[in-house]
């Protein structure tokens, strides 16, 4: 008896003792941990550690910031697209297909360009049955908003970078990090509005 209350004692001695080590702010040791543990390596650099302005009122109101951080947040995300200089927002839908189908992108063995990941997240084209689901469908994105260049400009900068029309969308900002190179986000904007692209069939 004596023997097993030795036993709780000690292990709830060293429990607490174990307890007693953390500065009490989760947040802090979490960074502190990722710091330490994270190794970069090929582009995945210990850059992706930082967060940025969008990604702080993200976290610190859990997605859902106040409307004046938002409406200024996201103006200035706005400001950081750079349309192409050729006026030019459609490439070849085809070749927007390969890139939304690519699985890859954004992990630390790939180089920028490699890849969208597109049906990861989002229906887009009528022959593809496995996608994801966290970002809305986009099949017959045009038929249903239209085809002017208004919708193709909208859908160009969201390509590049989806935080300046949502600021906590948990979609990657692919122009701004440059995952994806000006004339896939041509060929991915065609895929979504382009009258002859399956997407709008």
């Amino acid at each position: 008896m004596k023997l097993t209350t030795l036993a709780i004692l000690a292990g709830g001695t060293v429990l607490l003792a174990s307890c007693a080590t953390g500065t009490g702010d989760p947040r802090a040791e979490a960074l502190a941990m990722m710091d330490r543990d994270f190794h970069a390596r090929g582009i995945a650099s210990k850059d992706r550690l930082k967060e940025d302005a969008v990604m702080a009122a993200c976290n610190k109101y859990n997605d859902n910031p106040p409307a004046d951080v938002v409406a200024r947040l996201q103006k200035e995300q706005l400001a950081t697209i750079r349309y192409p200089a050729d006026g030019k927002l459609l490439g070849d839908w085809k070749a927007g297909e390969k890139v939304a189908q690519n699985g890859r992108g954004m992990a630390w063995s790939d180089k920028g360009g490699v890849g969208g990941s597109c049906y990861n997240c989002h229906q887009i084209g009528p022959a593809t049955t496995s996608f994801g689901t966290v970002g809305p469908s986009l099949y017959q994105f045009a038929k249903m908003r239209g085809f002017g260049t208004d919708i193709q400009r909208y859908a160009y900068g969201k390509i590049y970078n989806s935080k300046a029309f949502n600021l906590c969308s948990q979609m990657p900002r692919f122009g701004h990090v440059q995952a994806l190179t000006e004339q896939q986000m041509k060929d991915i904007t065609a895929l979504l509005m382009d009258p002859a692209s399956p997407v709008n069939q």
